[in-house]
């Protein structure tokens, strides 16, 4: 039996119990991380710290029934001006320009989150690109197309270009609360 890196992935997935995998119907993926070569390597965490406030976290990568995947935790801060903690992967190199979202497969404690893009035009660092979505118990696949996300800035492109992106980050935003996300997938359609 002749199996695709897609149909691997699959049948990994279907082997954890209560994976509740929403397919996308008829998309053509790009992953770029699976969690499965050093993480650790790639993957940065970011706080609010950096520029003062006081949030707390991390990320671990951890297995579950021998499926890697990232769990970013922490407690999100708004006071002294800050408000986020992240989770940011640089690309080696950036998607094609026909790729026309971001994908991901999710679960965490029902909360909203939110991922960042960043491009060789978000020179500062408050610039990025963002789009929200929620999670479930449950691992779930969530398609952000680029028109969903929003330019942090009246300066930047009102959708970010997918042949300029620098970095995609997973984040925890904007409000006071417990953060808990894990990632198993996160790529591009």
């Amino acid at each position: 039996m002749n199996l695709t890196r897609r149909g691997l992935v699959m049948l990994a997935l279907a082997a954890i119990p209560s994976l509740a995998l929403v397919q996308h119907a008829g998309a053509k993926t790009m992953n770029i991380e699976g969690f499965k070569m050093q993480p650790e390597t790639g993957w940065r965490f970011f706080t609010d710290n950096v520029m003062g406030g006081v949030s707390t976290g991390r990320v671990v990568f951890l297995k579950e029934n021998g499926a890697p995947y990232a769990r970013m935790t922490g407690l999100v801060s708004t006071a002294n001006r800050g408000g986020f903690i992240q989770m940011r992967l640089d690309l080696s190199k950036p998607p094609s320009a026909d790729v026309t979202g971001v994908r991901l497969v999710v679960r965490g404690n029902l909360q909203r989150y939110f991922v960042h893009l960043r491009t060789s035009g978000t020179i500062l660092p408050w610039q990025f690109y963002q789009a929200g979505f929620e999670v479930t118990g449950s691992w779930t696949e969530v398609i952000l197309p680029f028109e969903a996300f929003r330019a942090s800035g009246a300066l930047l492109r009102n959708v970010p270009r997918p042949e300029k992106l620098k970095s995609i980050a997973i984040v925890a935003y904007g409000r006071d609360h417990e953060a808990e996300i894990e990632v198993l997938e996160i790529g591009f359609v």
